[in-house]
């Protein structure tokens, strides 16, 4: 007995939540395209083969839901990103290194260019082959690799001198 597309459309949000958080930055703006996304499904169902992957068709749909969005945009809105440092309680080093962490990665992903942002979040965050992404995104697979590997140089460069600046400020327990 296979699930109705309802039943698998269910199953997918969290991954469209992550996805879409990765994509805008916001919680509330992450929501608001994933029920965007969700309802250009509901209306375009019969586009989909049953057999082939649901997930692949949802984030493609996902994506071009959010470049639309961003077409349409005339001023950007602020980011609902809290700084790892307003954030900071008495949870011992471990804790507040792993969140100065996050937090640096976080903001790195952020800066990256669209098209890396979105590689990166199918491969790294959702599990999706190079295939898949290449599919979901229509390119090349060798364009994935590239912005993957972009994406990856960035991220690493980004968080290092992130690193050395954010060290100064930390407050030492001990």
């Amino acid at each position: 007995m296979s699930q109705s597309f309802g039943e698998q459309l269910l199953g997918l949000l969290p991954r469209l939540g992550r996805f879409a958080r990765g994509l805008t930055g916001s919680t509330e703006d992450a929501n608001d395209l994933v029920q965007a996304a969700c309802q250009r499904a509901l209306e375009r169902e019969h586009q989909w083969m049953p057999g082939t992957r649901l997930d692949s068709w949802m984030f493609r749909i996902l994506r071009t839901v959010w470049i639309d969005e961003l077409r349409g945009r005339k001023v950007r809105q602020g980011r609902g990103v809290v700084d790892a440092e307003e954030e900071i309680v008495v949870d011992g080093p471990r804790v507040i290194e792993a969140r100065l962490s996050l937090d640096a990665v976080r903001r790195a992903v952020e800066k990256l260019p669209e098209t890396q942002r979105e590689v990166l979040l199918l491969v790294c965050v959702e599990g999706l082959s190079y295939r898949e992404t290449a599919e979901t995104l229509a390119l090349p697979m060798g364009t994935v690799m590239s912005r993957l590997a972009r994406a990856r140089l960035a991220i690493a460069r980004l968080t290092e001198d992130n690193k050395t600046d954010d060290h100064s400020n930390v407050v030492r327990w001990s």
